[in-house]
């Protein structure tokens, strides 16, 4: 028996049996089961299973009539509101594949998305749509867009909404106003209200278990982000199995606060609610006084987050008027949480907090603390029908508990390579055992209980408030300025995010004029907010080694060392 066994929760199989149907089906029959339940929350206004599957049911065959067929890959772009839920599984009951895109991305960074996968069709809000028209129209005429499918956030909430259930004032203009359509070049935009008015019937479904579903996509260590090649069956192991550890069932209410175009919120808040029936109360981004008067209004009783969130809650003046006392299972990743955080919660609700950890290549979690025997600041045990070890990175070998090594994982979650990136995939995994293993990068140690903890990163990569920042990737926008000759990119300590982004940057002998402040707004204008570099420290050269890379990892270590003496 594996040591981590024995704080199994009891009530749980140790693996799955997983259903031999498509990601469509887990909407069609919770909407078969109960077509009259509330699926989703936005703002005060609810849709019904019912209405859910057939809003995704009109898309999917309108989706068809601008040429979508079999395989075909569809980007879908936008912060959480029941459109994006909507679109998602309209794409899959268009036996496509669904593209799921950061909105924070920027015209430059939305180019490989449309190039990369072959995408034809994107799916988008209003407030975004602008972006994708620049970032088509700059490519070259055989690789832009054809379509694109624009909604408003108004299409799905009263804006005149107030109460419990009204977005905050500040986001008034964000979420209210309507955009006109674009003017896609060699291309059309068509309105989602016209869309969803569709009234030819939908292809039938002709995907299973095997087919590609999802192309999420993930940075690395090199170069433009990689594709994840996930079928149906990886990511409805993921969702069965989330549904089945946080108790789920119908008469579940989850907060969607988590991006859902992020593979967390996709799959273990998305898929795993929609497969057990749950409601699930939808925010577009956080913010804690609304969460907290949706909590206890709509009487949530799971809540997946990042402990920022959590920590900035409890820090609210209005904490003590909100009603917590619903919640059954809280939990999440992407950072540590505090200790002291974790204990006030289960003082004052007798919550544990669960801490996961996963990767897009493992459709999210590959561990997770069992609810019922967490440990704080760890990772978790590994998943359902999941095995992962510890081995030394450069023998290979398995070492023994309690020392450090790689995390590799096995497992039905597991996706099956990056797409068009044969020597990506090549590289990201081993045979261990005569089993195949994906290689996370991450470095960690397993205690004698079977519980991962992190403790270092193989991977160069900073870890700003749960958004994975990767170096090579900024770096490859910022060499597109002009007054920059060199960057590298390295992590400085940050009080609330835990790590942000630091520039450390040589200027061209003609742009010496050129300020930090100058080169962080040309990042916000080129870049995802996350990405954007907090602090810009100029430089006369950056070190390098005999071959005449980069030594990023003096300059870390230098900044490490000047944090450690202020």
């Amino acid at each position: 028996m594996r040591s981590h066994h024995k704080f199994w929760p009891r009530r749980l199989p140790h693996s799955l049996t997983v259903p031999s149907t498509s990601l469509w089906d887990n909407l069609a029959i919770s909407a078969q089961r109960y077509p009259d339940k509330v699926a989703l929350v936005f703002f005060g206004r609810t849709l019904t299973y019912r209405q859910l599957k057939e809003g995704a049911e009109r898309l999917a065959a309108y989706l068809v009539t601008l040429g979508v067929k079999r395989g075909d890959r569809v980007a879908l772009c936008m912060q959480n509101c029941p459109q994006l839920v909507m679109a998602h599984f309209a794409i899959l009951r268009a036996n496509a594949v669904v593209v799921p895109v950061n909105p924070m991305n920027r015209a430059e960074e939305l180019k490989h998305y449309i190039t990369d996968p072959d995408t034809k069709i994107a799916i988008t809000t209003g407030d975004l749509a602008a972006e994708w028209v620049q970032a088509s129209d700059a490519l070259p005429p055989a690789e832009r867009l054809v379509h694109l499918v624009v909604t408003q956030f108004t299409d799905a909430f009263d804006a005149g909404v107030s109460g419990d259930d009204a977005p905050p004032p500040a986001w008034a203009d964000w979420l209210g106003t309507r955009h006109p359509l674009p003017a896609l070049q060699q291309g059309q935009a068509h309105a989602w209200s016209d869309a969803i008015a569709c009234t030819s019937e939908p292809p039938a479904l002709a995907v299973g278990p095997q087919d590609l579903a999802l192309l999420p996509y993930t940075s690395g260590t090199t170069g433009l982000p990689k594709g994840c090649m996930h079928p149906h069956k990886s990511i409805m192991h993921n969702a069965v199995a989330s549904a089945l550890w946080g108790a789920g069932s119908a008469d579940n209410v989850t907060l969607a606060v988590v991006p859902m175009f992020h593979i967390t919120g996709m799959v273990s808040v998305m898929h795993a609610s929609i497969y057990s029936a749950a409601t699930i109360v939808i925010m577009p981004r956080w913010d804690r006084d609304l969460a907290g008067r949706l909590i206890s209004r709509w009487q949530v009783t799971n809540w997946t987050n990042i402990p920022t969130m959590v920590i900035d809650l409890l820090a609210s003046p209005h904490f003590a008027s909100y009603d917590l006392s619903s919640l059954v299972y809280i939990g999440g990743g992407g950072a540590a949480m505090p200790q002291a955080v974790a204990q006030r919660l289960l003082e004052q609700y007798g919550l544990r907090y669960a801490e996961g950890y996963g990767l897009t290549e493992t459709a999210a979690p590959s561990h997770s603390n069992p609810p019922d025997n967490p440990k704080q600041q760890c990772l978790g045990i590994p998943f359902m029908s999941t095995d992962a070890r510890v081995i030394d990175p450069d023998t290979l070998q398995e070492v023994p508990v309690g020392e450090q090594g790689e995390i590799i994982i096995h497992g039905p979650e597991v996706f099956e390579g990056y797409w068009k990136r044969p020597d990506a995939t090549a590289s990201a995994f081993i045979e261990f055992e005569g089993k195949r293993f994906f290689r996370s990068g991450d470095l960690g140690r397993m205690d004698e209980d079977g519980y991962f903890f992190l403790t270092d990163r193989l991977k160069r990569m900073i870890n700003a408030s749960g958004f994975k920042v990767w170096p090579a990737e900024v770096e490859a926008l910022m060499f597109r300025h002009p007054a920059i000759q060199e960057a590298c990119i390295i992590a400085a300590k940050d009080s609330y995010r835990g790590e942000t982004v630091k520039a450390v940057v040589v200027l061209r002998a003609t742009h010496k004029d050129t300020t930090e402040q100058q080169i962080i707004d040309w990042c916000r204008e080129n870049m995802a907010v996350y990405k954007v570099p907090r602090i810009v420290q100029f430089v006369p050269a950056l070190p390098k080694s005999g071959s005449g890379k980069v030594m990023w990892r003096a300059l870390q270590e230098s900044e490490l060392a000047a944090e450690a003496k202020a």
